[in-house]
């Protein structure tokens, strides 16, 4: 069993790295040429996602993809979006939802 816990760790690692690789290369994608290729409003350690119907735009710390209830959201989106788009991570969940999200997490 200890196996598994581990395998399935390692294949959260990689969902995550690729997460990071496509938050990244959106921000190419769309002109942001500064050193990281991110919009110059996110901050070092931080990325951007997209919430609800409006696609709110949150600003978030990459510590978040660590945390359980962050992982289920991801798991969502995948299911939902997939990761091969050019739409920016978006969060399938109601913006209140996320918002209260954010505050349990903070």
């Amino acid at each position: 069993m200890a196996i598994s816990k581990k395998s399935n760790k390692l294949t959260q690692t990689a969902a995550l790295k690729q997460i990071l690789k496509r938050c990244s290369s959106f921000g190419k994608k769309n002109g942001y040429n500064n050193e990281g290729g991110l919009p110059e409003d996110v901050p070092k350690g931080h990325f951007a996602v997209y919430v609800g119907e409006n696609r709110s735009r949150y600003i978030i710390p990459i510590s978040w993809l660590g945390h359980p209830e962050f992982q289920t959201l991801l798991q969502r989106a995948e299911e939902e979006f997939g990761f091969n788009h050019d739409m920016g991570l978006t969060i399938p969940c109601e913006e209140v939802v996320f918002r209260s999200l954010m505050h349990q997490i903070y």
